[in-house]
């Protein structure tokens, strides 16, 4: 028997419940037999034809033979075996596909779950085709096989169908696995934000215990159904009968939500999975936060093997307004609304929700997630992205769990409801010291704005900041552009305003004449009526009315900012009736700000106490509106990859150099070769004699580069000589680099002279928590200096070639600046194609820098090349569905 996956891995049913798919192990054959007893007559003719049960017998007997050749795999459901499934290798590439699942199993994706993970180990091992045969009438077994998104062949022979599969990965796989995904992630958390009854476990009768709060809080919400404090040392609490046990409680128990110390968990844990608890918060905190990650692990153990998901430890609970739920013990409860929050911090959710209910910014779900062992904000997005109660989404993030997997969740989520984060850890201390221009630049913190960018997240830094996008984002109609007018009684903060537009790239353009024109013909002679459109602090409410309507209906303007300072004009009161009954029917972007209110004006028009709250919020809104208006790219399409070479490559040095090294330059052009990366031709010289016959023999004139492991910045200490047009100069120049560099030096290349074009930097960095970053940007010797880099989060999709090169300051350059000629920029988007199928492919590139890639204007060249190798895990494949 081989092993078929990684490692053994939980996976998520189609209705939310937990198996566990792993290797047959030589153990398993009394369980398989059991397996087959519990099977009907009808299941066992439907795998094993007219065999039947004898035959599932004797199948059981073979795949557990120490010399079976099948390729297995089983489930284990509450720690009883569910299924097996395998596929045998045959002639020509094929390989005989077979499964028998539980009748109890039936419907419930497990069978889809088992085929999807064989299907990549075969595509892995090399199998060509995966063949089942299945009876014409076993018809769930038929819709598995044809919804599972691989490519098909059906041939009808006897009252038999002989489906024929490529087990390769396609995207259509990958769709209809994310599709899966969500389903199962969807009906999960369901159940956890709308439980039928609910456990306190540790609900305690002093008014200050935590575990007396969440109760207290549980019924305060109004939730409907029944409540049981369990604690052994009391009968009654509020009023309610208390247990000694969660085992003693009558009836089912959707949730239980954990208050007892720490050393008390694991058992209780244990009590809740034996009474069929599907959902389990403990708030406690002690574990891994503490340094008692085993502890932590165990505790998820017992949740995972029992079906229950686990949401902490350490955190402050869960709530759903719409379900009257408000499992936590938050100082205030959030009040109802249409913005979803989860957050790793207790003491932000606390902020954040009171916050919002100073402003009148209701919630629809809340979860405070912690220690984040088990639930995390992809399952989060999962569930509200389908949530009818929820329109906006707002993450605070300490951590990704698995960030390429968030990027895609995102990126889905966002083209539906926007997504509003504020990730702590901005800085880079602690950082391991890196050695190439791409990975200097390119931090952490780089590589979540790219990521966060690139799914149409809106990053946010304060809580502040966070609330008062919210509020636009839940009540306004997203804008068509980012074209604003200002109109108020106040012509310092309509300056204000108006200079933060300017600096968060909004537009404040001059209203048409006609605009102009209906503005000056109602309004007071003081008025100003170009752009801002100031009523000066005479202007009344009715005044104010009309300019507003009169702006808004204006086609060039696509948003509208209300500034007013009280008490001048109309007054306060008046003042908000005005913008109410003059906003009541517009489809255009609509804010307001008057000086020192900070909420909701009629419950639909955000109002912020200081203009830049204002423009801030405009700004994050208009960018996300952009993107969300940009069609779907597919993606990108570098030249033809040869990955298994590459693979190879980088598999072999790695084996002669364990700890990883920097690859010599032929290696490294070797490398970038399988992507279509174009690298200039150099010849190895390891004196002055050899470095002039290398010069003679490439043509002169010839650059001399020195090489060495340490040797990354070459021209900072002399390593780099250009336009040496004669063998002496070249034997004189390999002396003085050699005499100046010392032992650091261990030869050099030689390379022809690049014809003169724009020089570019095209780099990467694998970071150790995050993944692949890839680099665009102004190259040379001043590449750091001049700072002017475009980022993304491979893999790149068919527009991201040519975005990052727009992005960039120096593009002018490209297309021909000053009378300089235009260069192919076509060949240089292709270099980046390339560059990042390679990061997405080999995560054992730890650093790479092309610097500088000569842009002419009949290709793209790097003509100096530095790749860094390091052992690296591969990334959890998006194929491969299961829980972290």
């Amino acid at each position: 028997m081989r092993r078929t996956v990684p490692d053994e891995c939980d996976v998520l049913l189609r209705e939310g419940g937990i198996a566990h798919i792993r290797p047959l192990r030589p153990g398993d054959g009394p369980s398989l037999h059991r397996l087959v007893d519990r099977s009907s007559e009808r299941s066992a003719y439907l795998r094993f034809f007219t065999g039947g049960k004898a035959g599932a017998h004797a199948y059981m007997d073979r795949v557990t033979e120490p010399d079976h050749p099948g390729r297995v795999l089983v489930a284990a459901v509450d720690g009883g075996l569910v299924a097996v499934a395998e596929y045998v290798p045959g002639q020509d590439g094929d390989a005989e596909l077979a499964i028998l699942i539980d009748d109890t199993m039936h419907h419930r994706g497990l069978g889809t779950l088992l085929v999807e993970h064989l299907a990549l180990e075969a595509a892995d091992e090399g199998v060509r085709e995966l063949v089942a045969e299945v009876l014409a009438d076993n018809r769930p077994m038929l819709r598995v096989l044809d919804d599972l998104g691989l490519p098909t062949r059906r041939a009808f022979l006897d009252g038999t169908v002989e489906i024929r599969m490529d087990p390769h990965p396609t995207p259509g796989l990958l769709e209809r696995i994310e599709e899966r995904a969500h389903e199962a992630t969807s009906a999960c958390l369901k159940r956890l934000f709308h439980p039928e009854s609910i456990a306190v476990i540790g609900a305690g009768r002093a008014p200050g215990g935590i575990g007396h709060r969440i109760l207290r809080s549980i019924l305060d919400a109004g939730f409907s159904g029944p409540v049981h404090p369990v604690n052994p040392h009391a009968d009654r609490i509020l009023g309610l009968p208390a247990y000694a046990t969660v085992r003693q409680v009558p009836g089912p128990v959707d949730l239980a939500v954990v208050a007892t110390p720490a050393h008390t968990v694991l058992e209780i844990a244990r009590d809740c999975a034996g009474h069929g608890v599907h959902d389990l918060v403990v708030v406690t905190a002690g574990f891994a936060e503490a340094g008692e990650t085993g502890m932590e692990g165990e505790l998820l153990r017992i949740c995972r093997e029992s079906g229950m998901r686990l949401i902490g430890p350490n955190c402050l609970g869960v709530a759903d307004t719409g379900a009257n739920l408000n499992a936590s013990f938050l100082p205030h409860p959030p009040a109802p609304g249409r913005l979803a929050l989860m957050s790793q911090s207790g003491a932000v959710a606390v902020a954040l929700i009171d916050r919002a209910n100073a402003l009148g910014v209701g919630l629809s779900g809340f979860a405070s997630v912690g220690n984040k062992a088990d639930v995390s904000g992809n399952d989060l997005l999962e569930y509200w992205e389908d949530d009818p109660a929820t329109d906006v989404i707002a993450l605070y993030l300490e951590s990704f769990g698995n960030p390429r997997r968030f990027g895609r969740i995102a990126r889905r989520v966002s083209r539906r409801k926007p997504i509003i984060v504020i990730k702590s850890g901005r800085g880079v201390s602690g950082e391991r010291a890196v050695h190439s221009h791409t990975a200097a630049a390119a931090t952490p913190d780089v590589a979540v704005d790219a990521l966060l960018k690139a799914s149409g997240v809106i990053r946010v830094d304060s809580v502040q900041d966070m609330l008062d996008t919210a509020r636009l984002l839940g009540t306004q109609p997203l804008p068509r552009g980012g074209r604003v007018a200002v109109v108020g009684n106040s012509g310092g903060p309509q300056a204000l305003a108006a200079d933060a537009c300017e600096r968060h790239g909004l537009l404040v353009p001059g209203l048409s004449p006609l605009t102009r024109g209906r503005l000056r013909s109602q309004l007071p002679a003081s008025a100003a009526v170009a752009n801002p459109v100031d009523l000066t602090a005479g202007g009344s409410a009715r005044d104010l009315a009309f300019a507003v309507e009169t702006v808004l209906a204006d086609p060039d303007i696509d948003a509208v900012l209300i500034v007013y300072t009280p008490p001048f004009g109309s007054g306060l009161a008046g003042t908000r009736h005005a913008i109410i009954a003059a906003t009541a029917t517009t489809t255009k972007t609509v804010a307001a700000c008057i000086a020192g209110h900070d909420g909701l004006l009629d419950g639909r028009i955000p109002c912020y106490a200081f203009p830049e709250q204002a423009v801030g919020a405009l700004r994050h809104t208009v960018g996300y509106a952009a993107w969300r208006a940009r069609p779907q790219a597919a993606p990108a399409k570098p030249p033809a990859a040869d990955t298994v070479t590459a693979r190879g490559l980088v598999a072999a040095d790695l084996a002669r150099h364990p700890g990883g090294r920097w690859l010599d330059h032929a290696t490294a052009a070797r490398l970038l070769g399988c992507y279509g990366v174009r690298v200039i031709a150099s010849t190895k010289a390891d004196g002055p004699d050899t470095a002039a016959a290398a010069a003679e023999s490439t043509g002169l004139p010839v650059a001399l580069k020195a090489t060495g492991p340490g040797l990354v910045h070459k021209s900072d200490v002399g390593g780099v000589r250009l336009g040496l047009s004669t063998p002496g100069e070249v034997r004189h120049a390999y002396q003085e680099m050699a005499d100046a560099i010392g032992p650091a030096m261990t030869g050099a290349i030689v390379q022809p002279m690049a014809e003169p074009g724009v020089e570019m930097i095209i780099g990467g960095v694998a970071h150790e928590s995050f993944g692949p970053l890839l680099m665009v940007g102004m190259g040379g010797a001043a590449a750091e200096l001049m700072a002017d880099h475009s980022f993304r989060v491979p893999p790149l999709d068919d527009q991201d070639p040519a975005a990052m090169v727009a992005e960039l300051r120096c593009a002018p350059l490209l297309s021909g600046y000053r009378g300089r000629p235009a260069v192919d920029v076509a060949a240089l988007r292709e270099q980046i194609a390339g560059v990042g199928q390679l990061l997405d492919d080999l995560p054992q590139v730890a650093e790479l820098d092309l610097n500088p890639v000569i842009v002419t204007t009949s290709g793209a060249l790097a003509v100096d090349v530095r790749i860094r190798l390091a052992p690296a895990a591969p990334p959890p494949s998006p194929f491969r569905r299961r829980l972290r």
